[in-house]
């Protein structure tokens, strides 16, 4: 299947699982954008980034296991960080990428982390969004709340305020138009005709469990991004990446460049000005 510049594309797991990914295409010579969304997300997250850059570079955009049009887990407790990272590098491998500027959105950044981590020289850039080695309490309860409970409406707009109803503290310039983008990202129409989550409620499982949620300790993985130049976004209302972690962050990697997007929460689009303005310096000064 292909859309608007992008083809869909599909490539297997190690343990037998057939999974999505979008490509954009884009110029050879330059380092692609592989980019990694959150918890309940898939690759609908980054169409605004990948429009954006209009084949000015090329982009990557996958939909981890149990997500999207990528095949549910046999197994529950295969919705951890580390069996994602080996998702990541089995469509790596798939595409012989040898280079690449990895963007993450919150689980996506942590991926990013141990992408790094796991295999030096692979990583040209990095954008780490709205995440980094340690996860605020506040915000991971709040997660764990809502991860996995289900979702029903019989239109769009239905989903729409309801879901806007939810997260109106996360996004409080939203107004409808962008609850209906949000809702077509995050929801699909199921055989019913009703209006659904895009995602296996069963990622809840494991992330529910103590330390389920990374499982590992993260800043050593963050320290194998010294090398190249990385950009930390952070929502200013974010209740999951605390700015005193994004501080420490910037003690640590020297090149790394911390950016605070205003009037947003956990986590920004990548489409806010501020946002869009930092990617592209990031890029910049990527090859």
């Amino acid at each position: 299947m292909s859309g608007p510049g992008f083809t869909d594309g599909y490539y297997w797991s190690r343990d037998g699982l057939r999974l999505h990914y979008r490509d954009y295409a884009g110029p050879a010579d330059r380092a692609p954008l592989l980019c990694i969304p959150g918890l309940t997300r898939n690759v609908r997250d980054f169409e605004g980034l990948a429009g954006r850059l209009g084949g000015e570079r090329r982009v990557i955009c996958v939909s981890l296991r149990g997500r999207g049009e990528s095949a549910f887990a046999k197994d529950a407790l295969s919705y951890v960080p580390l069996t994602y990272l080996q998702d990541v590098e089995a469509l790596v491998e798939e595409l012989k990428l040898d280079r690449l500027v990895s963007v993450g959105t919150s689980l996506g950044g942590l991926i990013t982390m141990l992408l790094a981590a796991t295999h030096p020289g692979l990583l040209a850039g990095a954008v780490l969004n709205d995440i980094g080695p340690e996860i605020a309490p506040a915000g991971l309860a709040r997660i764990k709340s809502y991860v996995g409970k289900g979702g029903n409406w019989p239109t769009w707009m239905h989903a729409a305020r309801d879901i806007a109803a939810g997260n109106a503290a996360v996004y409080p310039r939203y107004h409808i138009t962008d609850w209906l983008r949000m809702a077509k990202q995050l929801c699909r129409v199921a055989s019913s005709g009703r209006i659904v989550w895009d995602y296996d409620a069963r990622i809840a499982e494991p992330f529910r469990l103590p330390g389920g949620e990374v499982g590992v300790d993260l800043w050593p993985a963050l320290d194998a991004l010294r090398e190249v130049p990385v950009l930390s976004l952070r929502g200013a209302l974010s209740d999951v990446f605390a700015a005193t972690t994004q501080a420490a962050m910037a003690q640590r990697l020297p090149g790394l460049t911390a950016v605070e997007v205003p009037e947003v929460g956990h986590a920004p689009s990548l489409d806010e000005p501020v946002a869009v303005a930092a990617v592209d310096r990031l890029l910049g000064v990527v090859a």
